[in-house]
């Protein structure tokens, strides 16, 4: 089947030189971005009501850019000083770059994980005597939480932000040879907006070991699962399927 379409569930990147507007021009596609989730703040009158506290902590917990996002709107709506003292852990190197749309940290208060899960588990294994805050969805991951309370690390989850289904009523009569899914909640949307999806002769490609269970579990075919060792990307794991 040729491929003449494409939906990635995620914001466009706004840059011409991005990967994907690169796969475009190559094979002459239409390749459309749309986020298949939303995000929305919790109110920090919320926070409060729940006796969350910033300055109760000395560490903060930072998994992406949302919880950097809505950590400093918090930190504004309470209007709360951060003190100098205060240190802030992130997953990987680019969510800590991130921090500096809000602030200059010097390097003794940034740790950074070396991208892997378990780098930065034991990350915080190190400094298990600090009081981390953390921030975060309504949808989350247990591996934190969980390994906290598995060392006797003092924390508290903070829900700073939900994660929601967007509206895609307006794609109800689109046909895309490809959708492309990146989180098993993309999936969760897609049939809250189409209780009777039905996928027929399109291809699926998703991203991750949670993303494909949540299509096989969805009664769904992950025709282009990635990454691969063949294809490290999902632009070469498309590429490889449209070549196919």
């Amino acid at each position: 089947m040729k491929v003449k379409n494409i939906l990635i569930s995620q914001p466009d990147p706004g840059d011409k030189k991005s990967v994907y507007h690169g796969l475009a021009e190559k094979y002459d596609l239409t390749i459309n971005f749309r986020p298949f989730i939303e995000v929305v703040g919790v109110h920090a009158r919320e926070l409060r009501k729940q006796k969350m506290r910033i300055l109760d902590h000395t560490a903060v917990i930072f998994t992406s850019r949302n919880a950097i996002d809505h950590f400093f709107r918090i930190v504004d709506e309470m209007k709360v000083e951060l003190p100098t003292t205060m240190k802030y852990f992130c997953v990987n190197e680019g969510v800590s770059l991130y921090i500096q749309k809000y602030t200059v940290l010097r390097k003794r208060k940034m740790f950074t994980g070396k991208g892997t899960e378990a780098s930065f588990l034991e990350l915080l294994k190190k400094h298990k005597d600090l009081n981390y805050l953390f921030p975060c969805s309504n949808i989350r991951k247990d591996a934190i939480p969980n390994f906290m309370d598995e060392h006797n690390i003092k924390y508290t989850e903070a829900i700073m932000y939900h994660t929601v289904n967007a509206d895609l009523s307006d794609l109800a009569t689109v046909y895309y040879d490809i959708l492309v899914f990146y989180s098993p909640q993309d999936i969760v949307s897609l049939f809250a907006n189409f209780p009777d999806f039905v996928q027929e002769n399109r291809a699926i490609a998703g991203w991750g070991k949670t993303t494909n269970e949540a299509i096989k579990d969805a009664g769904l075919t992950n025709t282009i699962p990635a990454p691969t060792s063949d294809h490290p990307s999902m632009v070469s794991a498309i590429e490889a399927y449209i070549n196919s």
